[in-house]
């Protein structure tokens, strides 16, 4: 767990495939009233996530709400642990065009079923581009599709923190760009990156990759411009 700023926490998920580990990153934010999760990580890791919410100062019974980038298993898999576990009820936040698939109508669309029933979940209120969330300092909603069709990625006024999901990952501190493997729409990937010059950032968090805070605003400019 990593502050960033003032009510607003990079966590971490340590996921272990065979030999190899991959860290994802997970986003808290909170204020008196209210703490919201970014993303669950993958089904199986909840105890840790718990650990790492209170690790950053806050109960975790003050959290009310839950918003997924979109429909990744690693960022809807703990879902269903963590509104099992909440002793009032946490609203689920998403994309409509994401929606189906994270309530299990349509099946997820990277899931292979050989590794076992996809995870799913009720989503309670969706959200458009533009729309702001007036918890927690200000939360902006960006439409970031590529990635998966209803991805969305999220900024935080306050703070000037873009918390990206996986519409870019980065590299020790170095923003690369959507990651083509599991990019299925690489082209509007890219368009909704561009998105990100509208706004000044001083801080962002890559669900893969982590912290990126070395001149972001022009590291963005820099690659729209190389992909125009």
């Amino acid at each position: 767990m990593k502050q960033v700023a003032q009510g607003i926490a990079m966590l971490d998920q340590i996921v272990q495939f065979g030999e190899h580990q991959m860290e994802l990153h997970p986003t808290l934010l909170w204020d008196d009233d209210h703490a919201i999760l970014v993303d669950t990580g993958m089904p199986g890791l909840f105890p840790s996530l718990r650990k790492e919410i209170q690790q950053a100062g806050v109960l975790f019974n003050h959290l009310s709400k839950v918003i997924l980038t979109h429909q990744d298993v690693d960022h809807i898999g703990g879902v269903s642990e963590l509104l099992a576990a909440s002793e009032h009820p946490v609203e689920v936040v998403a994309h409509p065009v994401d929606k189906p698939y994270i309530e299990g109508e349509k099946p997820l669309i990277k899931h292979d079923p050989s590794r076992g029933p996809a995870p799913s979940s009720k989503v309670d209120v969706t959200v458009e581009d533009g729309d702001v969330l007036p918890y927690c300092g200000g939360i902006t909603v960006i439409f970031t599709p590529g990635h998966t069709p209803g991805h969305i990625s999220l900024y935080h006024q306050a703070s000037k923190t873009l918390i990206t999901g996986d519409a870019i990952i980065s590299n020790q501190g170095q923003l690369i760009g959507p990651n083509e493997n599991f990019t299925p729409d690489l082209d509007l990937a890219w368009k909704s990156i561009s998105k990100f010059t509208n706004y000044d950032i001083e801080t962002v968090i890559c669900y893969h990759g982590g912290l990126c805070t070395d001149n972001v605003n022009e590291q963005f400019r820099k690659l729209a411009e190389a992909h125009a």
